[in-house]
């Protein structure tokens, strides 16, 4: 399964010029030589003043948090990404070894393309990786996963209430709070995003 943000392939990653009335959030640009992905793009008119978007952009290589103010007819370099299925196999120093899904090619994709859900990746698990030619420049874990707790204190007998939470650990190694019923061995969903217990798999 291949997911598109625009038209082009992993060697062949396009951009065309635009005013900046076309950009929208979640657009990546090359701007000032750099590859950002816009995170908020809003437009401004304040008082007597000319008209210009307030724009609020993430490096996608560093993370860096670049803010900038384009005029409305700024010509802007917009970029066209394909991302592609991976399978994850294992890890490797500050890296993680993916496949692709379709060719069977291997890929040293850094870890902090991940950032902090890599922490629920699980080898086997399919992620989605962008390319700009031969170089990874995004990455993405699924938004839910699941995952067996290898560690909690024993489950309270006839407590169901998700509101009473305690300390559990994943079989991926990461501690994250779970309803007092939840015990070691079951299954459970996680948010990637925020880390966050959703419910108990059966």
């Amino acid at each position: 399964m291949r997911h598109e943000i625009g038209p082009g392939n992993r060697h062949n990653f396009k951009e065309k010029m635009a005013k900046a009335s076309d950009v929208k959030s979640g657009n990546i640009l090359r701007f000032n030589g750099e590859l950002v992905q816009v995170e908020e793009f809003l437009h401004r008119t304040p008082g007597n003043l000319r008209a210009f978007y307030q724009a609020r952009m993430r490096n996608v290589k560093s993370g860096k948090l670049v803010e900038y103010r384009f005029r409305v007819d700024e010509e802007v370099e917009i970029c066209r990404v394909e991302t592609s299925d991976y399978q994850y196999l294992y890890e490797d120093g500050d890296a993680l070894v993916v496949m692709d899904n379709n060719t069977y090619e291997q890929f040293n994709i850094p870890k902090m393309l991940f950032g902090k859900s890599v922490r629920f990746l699980k080898e086997g698990m399919n992620v989605i990786i962008a390319f700009e030619s031969d170089e990874p420049i995004m990455a993405q874990t699924p938004s839910h996963v699941e995952l067996e707790i290898t560690y909690s204190e024993p489950a309270v007998k006839g407590d169901t209430s998700t509101n009473a939470l305690k300390y559990a650990t994943v079989e991926t190694g990461v501690e994250i709070k779970v309803p007092m019923f939840i015990n070691q061995g079951d299954k459970v969903k996680i948010d990637t995003r925020t880390g966050d217990y959703i419910e108990r798999v059966k």
